[in-house]
């Protein structure tokens, strides 16, 4: 079995990754390590949890080499302002024994904080494209020796909507350098920002995007609306002590905060919520909260669903399928991480049943099915999102079409002929009165 020492590290590298009692490489560390090591560029597809972050940074970092440059060597870029955290996290402690500064770079922070340490010196800045694109537009940040630059999560990025500032980003960097990107899935977005910025990069795969991860047990259950799911979370947490470090996804802001709300009732100070709407300050100590076990679990939206490395999650509870199949695989993935077993309990609407098919196609995998716990109480009211709106749109529409009809009706009435004034109905006439006045005033004049 291959272990780090076999790829030749600097002393003070593997000193590093043997105080952390890491021995053996991931699949992926395994692959990627002798293709980044090459200068290629590099295309990594790989499930989340596989050790993606090592898989670069090790290379990366048995090739870095001292320079008095203080403007950065290599630049990072992440989806979320979370895992610049993490990463620059994984960055000092690889670096505990080299002289590297590293630096991360998100937004909702004071940016003057942030040109300072810029200003200051750096070698690795780890950053969100919003908040790189505006620092370098200031010309506080600049890229002219950037020699690997790193894009983490390529197909998040996308998603959320960064694409303007990383082609903007690309275009800014000269063209002498090494690109190591991973991304969990292959979009045609993804292909076409490889064909126009990269050079032939070579693919390192691990797995296909929906393959399900083995260390993982699924399962389903058929619930008639939401506030029976949340009745079966709360029945589990007092009844389950397995359940002790628990992520529950949910699709909306709105939503998490509403699942906070009725956890807090039986379980206070157990659990946190993080979603987009949070400030980072709050987002940051809730996650440190969760680090450090002061916390039991989680109620979160997708935006903790990619890159975040959370040790020992037992349970990804899905209170809502993900509406993209994708995502399933990543949510599920931050429970059954480091050869450790997971469990990923989705609880499943009627509406909710063709996302289970996607999902169950993507992976090629039937998710065994489980009935409701005994003693669970079945709630009759439904929120509003789960409300039939059919009736109401059809309502709407003969609303619409009645409104249509009587405005067509007043508009024909109100309708008239504009036959204007008397000079309008007979100018000629009104023009010949007014030339027969003329005279007769002119006859007066002259007697």
């Amino acid at each position: 079995m291959v272990t780090f020492e076999q790829f030749n590290l600097p002393k003070s590298l593997q000193k590093a990754l043997d105080e952390l009692n890491f021995i053996h490489p991931t699949p992926i560390q395994e692959k990627s390590f002798p293709v980044v090591m090459s200068g290629r560029d590099v295309m990594g597809i790989a499930q989340t949890g596989t050790g993606k972050t090592f898989a670069y940074l090790l290379p990366i970092l048995k090739q870095w080499k001292f320079t008095p440059s203080d403007s950065p060597k290599i630049l990072i870029l992440v989806p979320t302002r979370e895992l610049v955290v993490q990463v620059v996290e994984e960055i000092e402690k690889l670096t505990k024994y080299y002289s590297i500064r590293t630096l991360g770079i998100y937004g909702g922070v004071n940016i003057n904080t942030q040109k300072k340490n810029i200003y200051e010196g750096l070698d690795i800045v780890v950053g969100t494209p919003g908040r790189i694109m505006d620092l370098a537009l200031d010309n506080v940040l600049r890229f002219d020796n950037i020699q690997k630059l790193v894009i983490d999560e390529f197909d998040e990025i996308l998603n959320l909507g960064f694409r303007v500032q990383l082609t903007s980003i690309l275009s800014m960097m000269r063209n002498k350098r090494q690109n190591i990107l991973f991304s969990a899935t292959m979009t045609e977005e993804v292909d076409e920002l490889l064909d126009e910025y990269f050079n032939f990069p070579e693919e390192v795969s691990l797995a296909p995007s929906g393959t399900p991860l083995e260390k993982i047990q699924q399962s389903v259950i058929a619930v008639p609306n939401f506030l029976t799911k949340i009745n079966i979370l709360k029945h589990w947490l007092e009844n389950d002590e397995s359940m002790s470090r628990l992520l529950v996804f949910v699709n909306s802001k709105r939503l998490a905060d509403f699942v906070l709300e009725h956890l807090e009732e039986d379980f206070s100070e157990q659990f946190g919520a993080i979603h987009s709407n949070k400030s980072q300050n709050y987002r940051l100590n809730t996650m440190e909260l969760f680090q450090n076990g002061e916390l039991r679990g989680l109620v979160t939206t997708d935006i903790m669903a990619r890159g975040l490395d959370i040790t020992d999650i037992t349970h990804v509870i899905n209170l809502q399928l993900p509406e993209i199949p994708e995502q399933y695989i990543h949510r599920i993935g931050r429970t059954g991480r480091a050869d450790k077993d997971g469990i990923a309990i989705n609880l499943v609407a009627p509406k909710e049943e063709e996302l289970q098919l996607d999902i169950e196609e993507l992976m090629d995998y039937e998710i065994p099915v489980m009935p409701i716990p005994e003693g669970v109480k079945i709630e009759e009211r439904k929120l509003e999102f789960e409300k039939d709106r059919i009736k109401l749109k059809k309502s709407v529409k003969r609303a619409e079409e009645e409104r249509g009809a009587a405005f067509h009706e007043k508009k024909d009435k109100n309708k008239k002929v504009n036959l204007g004034g008397p000079g309008k109905r007979n100018p000629r006439k009104k023009s010949t009165n007014r030339n027969a006045e003329r005279k007769k005033a002119a006859k007066r004049k002259g007697k």
